[in-house]
Order: structure tokens, then sequence, then C-alpha cells
């Protein structure tokens, strides 16, 4: 396949097809790692870590007062005696 360069503000950019993107595992939006290989740009997706974030919503979420149960009928007797 071949793409044209495109002036993009001070910088350039190629055109990525969905399709291609999908096919390794990233989309629009997604940060990327740029290399360089014999004269090749290389784009490879950045590895996530499965739950980066989590403790930052949790912590956002309680402090909100949001964190009561969704069902609290399927909570266990003892649930309130319990120390964290």
């Amino acid at each position: 396949m071949r793409a044209a360069i495109r002036k993009l503000g001070n910088s350039s950019g190629v055109i990525i097809p969905k399709s291609m993107l999908a096919e390794i595992g990233i989309a629009a939006g997604d940060t990327v790692d740029l290399s360089m290989e014999d004269s090749r740009i290389i784009i490879t997706p950045q590895k996530r870590r499965p739950r980066e974030g989590w403790a930052e919503a949790s912590k956002a979420i309680a402090e909100a007062g949001d964190d009561a149960l969704v069902w609290p009928e399927f909570a266990n007797d003892e649930d309130a005696d319990l120390t964290w």
C-alpha cells in the first residue's frame, strides 16, 4: 500500500487505514512508540497495564460517596462489621 506524507502544522503525518490499526490492536487516540530501524519507521502499540488507573478511580468513587452496593440485598450479614 502506498500513502502520501501530509503536512500537519510543523510536522508531517501519514493516514493509517483503520483495518491496519485494528490488526495491531490500536485505535485512533491510542499512544504508540515510534522508533527507527534500518531506515524504517516502526510504530508499536504501547503495552498497557491491565488495571492501570483503577486505584485512582476507586479513590475518586469512594470520595464522591458513590461506592454503595448496587444490589445491597446480596450483601453478607457480617459485611458491616468488616474492617478494611
